[in-house]
């Protein structure tokens, strides 16, 4: 079973996206029997960045794909339960780009629910000791439109297959000159590697994936 998951190019002034520096230390493992991660990294531009994961689905044709983005602020590692059909941020996008009550999907729904087993990713990162919890917004920036264009992606796919976003706390060094809740890299990344096996477990119930450390 093929699960991609994406990360995000650094934003603004950062140098380094946390989404991104966890995920791909997971490209091309095997992360349990039968489980494969491949990752992809996507630019912090509207339109671009679901257009790079869309054509990313549709190379590795995987079972599950988790998007996974910074927000910074946030103590937890926090699936998202739900997309909206807007983007209204007031800063820019790397491009320079600022959207105002901008409807993602002309003809779309107004929400999308992930597909991802939210609840059992959000207690199987807690059996690892690491902070965890649902999250109800994820917003209305880049992160948001990735999440919706997926779900909506998915839902046109006539496959059984399932998708979602997450969100992960800054690390470390990316608080040194602000107070702000941080996690390690290691942490992170330890965290979506178990994401992943589980979203996998929920397309075969039947089975339980042992995770390869």
């Amino acid at each position: 079973m093929r699960v991609l998951l994406s990360g995000f190019a650094p934003y603004g002034e950062d140098h380094v996206n946390p989404s991104w520096e966890a995920v791909r230390r997971l490209d091309g493992i095997q992360a349990a029997e039968n489980v494969t991660l491949f990752a992809t990294r996507l630019p912090v531009v509207y339109g671009e960045a679901i257009k790079r994961l869309i054509s990313s689905i549709r190379v590795i044709r995987p079972e599950v794909t988790i998007a996974v983005g910074q927000a910074g602020g946030r103590m937890q590692i926090t699936p998202e339960r739900v997309a909206i059909n807007v983007s209204d941020a007031p800063i820019p996008d790397n491009a320079g780009r600022v959207l105002t009550d901008k409807v993602i999907i002309s003809d779309g729904p107004a929400a999308y629910w992930s597909t991802l087993p939210v609840r059992k990713i959000v207690r199987a990162i807690k059996d690892l000791g690491i902070p965890a919890g649902l999250s109800n917004t994820a917003g209305t920036f880049v992160c948001n439109q990735v999440f919706y264009g997926l779900m909506h992606e998915l839902s046109h796919s006539g496959q059984t297959k399932i998708g979602g976003f997450i969100h992960i706390p800054y690390i470390p060094e990316q608080t040194l000159d602000k107070l702000a809740p941080c996690l390690s890299l290691d942490t992170i990344t330890k965290a979506l590697k178990r994401a992943a096996v589980v979203s996998a477990e929920a397309l075969m119930p039947e089975h339980k994936f042992t995770e390869i450390n």
